[in-house]
């Protein structure tokens, strides 16, 4: 009898130190993955683990790190960020998690993406208590990773380079000018006025517009006239308005010579104070601040002129030197130039290119379908016009579109042009350094197409909402990738319905838009599509946990 209770008594004994000297096992109950699936983030997967250890769990002399880890299939593991926990009785700084009721807490890790999305997370755990090394088995908390943000590097390869463009307007609207200056108090056209260069300018430009209906048209000739700020206004008034009607008469004269039709808008100013103060500011007389001071202190016509009559040797200098510019008519053409014409411009690049103007030769470029005959276009611009950067820019990003890296040369050449400094940028995207690609497209300010290339800057960059808004109505498979990662599946939908050349990469983002709805039928029929078009994009679909639902 007594035999038997020492036998009892060191078996409960022998359990007792046993359950002392290990820890238990931990479940996936006790943890939640947040996103689970995990996704992609500009090239990482990040994770955020709230885990629990249970009550009578953490013994007082135990130490616990939790090491999350991903498995990936091929047999590669990363680990990410580790956190550690104490009992009560361990002396150290780490989180105390109490014996009797247990503890929470929260872990951010992340872990680099290997381009494989077929993936499981696991937590292990590197414990002891207190010198003694014991094992807590591994658990998993998380199966897969949604990849869709990595398609951006699919997407940017059939992005838009930017295309410096040509400056060539076939239709200009110009202006020129003739002044007629009168002596104080007359309204008589005098022969040496109508003699100067600017009014015999003048006419010369009537004829050769009535002459040359093909590259020049008139809209209209304005007649202003003006007395200057000195004397009453009454007296100005008819002064100004003589000087209208004599000049507006010789304008007439002038088009009856020449048999021209073309309207004549008059109009006079009798006290010409705006122009009395621009030629005051712009001059160096003594006084000139004074004198501004005054036309901002008093608003009355009469009480300025007296005002700066008292200033009597500037007055002086007034009279001398700024009211004869302001006692004069101005005579102003309005008209257009008119350059040549689409089929002209083809036609004299298929003769004898080098006639044409460089905004001409880039602007004949727009014209061409193909690829092929644009390049043609632009190569000749770089043999008629080899200082000019702008061929060369637009060559590589034909170049690039095609995917001929022979061609990109062109961007190094263009450096300086913004277009090209943002084209650089897309190349260095392509090539997945997106840092020195935010370098790039940063300095280029400015640059024609810039908002498409900012926007797969900040695709790449995990700024979804921003790149949506910077490509705006673009249609394009990084425009639809966006709006996808941004969950606006009803733009996405009308962005993949309007590309252009809807390739392999435009089906298969259809199918993951139609899976993400729910509507797996057509997201099937959209990834047989993707299969036929790149049959390589097999393996990645077979994997992808976006397609799940969807037969292959």
């Amino acid at each position: 009898m007594k035999i038997s209770k020492s036998l009892t008594l060191f078996a409960a004994s022998a359990l007792l130190l046993t359950s002392c000297s290990k820890l238990g096992p931990l479940s996936a109950d006790n943890f939640t993955v947040t996103p689970n699936p995990l996704e992609t983030q500009t090239g990482v997967v990040p994770a955020t683990i709230n885990g629990q250890f249970p009550e009578k769990y953490m013994k007082k002399k135990a130490v616990v790190t939790v090491v999350p880890e991903l498995r990936y299939a091929n047999g590669q593991v990363v680990q990410g960020n580790t956190a550690t926990f104490q009992g009560e009785s361990v002396a150290g700084n780490d989180q105390i998690i109490s014996y009797r009721v247990g503890g929470n807490y929260t872990l951010k890790t992340t872990f680099d993406y290997l381009d494989c999305n077929k993936a499981e997370m696991y937590l292990t755990f590197d414990a002891r208590l207190g010198k003694k090394q014991v094992k807590i088995p591994a658990v998993k908390v998380a199966d897969g990773i949604i990849a869709t943000s990595e398609l951006y590097k699919r997407t940017v390869l059939t992005a838009d380079a930017a295309i410096a463009p040509d400056a060539y307007q076939r239709i200009t609207k110009k202006k020129q000018e003739a002044n007629i200056k009168f002596l104080i108090q007359q309204a008589n056209l005098r022969k040496s006025e109508l003699k100067n260069n600017s009014v015999q300018e003048f006419v010369r430009l009537l004829k050769q517009i009535n002459d040359d209906h093909e590259r020049l048209a008139i809209e209209n000739v304005e007649v202003s006239a003006y007395a200057s700020p000195d004397g009453g206004f009454s007296i100005n008034d008819r002064l100004a308005n003589q000087r209208q009607q004599v000049s507006e008469q010789y304008v007439n004269q002038e088009l009856k010579k020449i048999r021209m039709q073309a309207p004549v808008d008059a109009r006079y100013t009798a006290q010409d104070w705006d122009g009395f103060q621009q030629l005051v500011g712009a001059s160096d007389i003594q006084d000139k601040d004074i004198i501004l001071r005054v036309l901002s202190m008093y608003k009355d016509p009469q009480e300025r002129e007296q005002q700066i009559r008292n200033i009597s040797q500037a007055f002086r200098e007034l009279a001398d030197g700024i009211l004869p510019q302001l006692r004069r008519s101005r005579l102003t053409i309005n008209y257009e130039t008119i350059g040549r014409s689409d089929e002209q411009i083809l036609s004299q690049f298929a003769s004898d290119p080098s006639k044409l103007s460089i905004e001409e030769i880039l602007y004949a470029a727009t014209l061409k379908e193909s690829a092929d005959d644009k390049l043609k276009v632009y190569n000749t611009a770089t043999r008629i016009y080899p200082n000019d950067q702008r061929a060369f820019n637009n060559i590589a990003a034909i170049g690039y579109a095609q995917g001929n890296d022979a061609l990109l040369d062109g961007f190094n050449t263009a450096r300086e042009l913004p277009e090209a400094k943002a084209n650089l940028g897309l190349l260095a995207l392509k090539q997945g350094d997106i840092s020195r690609a935010e370098q790039l497209i940063a300095s280029a300010t400015g640059a024609n197409g810039l908002a498409e290339i900012l926007g797969n800057l900040n695709l790449a960059k995990g700024n979804y909402a921003q790149a949506e808004q910077d490509f705006g109505d673009t249609y394009s498979n990084s425009a639809a990738l966006a709006q996808i990662l941004n969950k606006n599946y009803a733009s996405a939908d009308v962005t993949l319905r309007y590309i252009k050349q809807p390739d392999a990469t435009t089906d298969y983002l259809r199918a993951i838009l139609y899976a993400r709805m729910g509507n797996t039928n057509d997201a099937a029929e959209a990834l047989k599509s993707a299969l036929a078009k790149d049959p390589s994009l097999a393996p990645y679909a077979a994997r992808d946990i976006e397609l799940a639902k969807v037969k292959q």
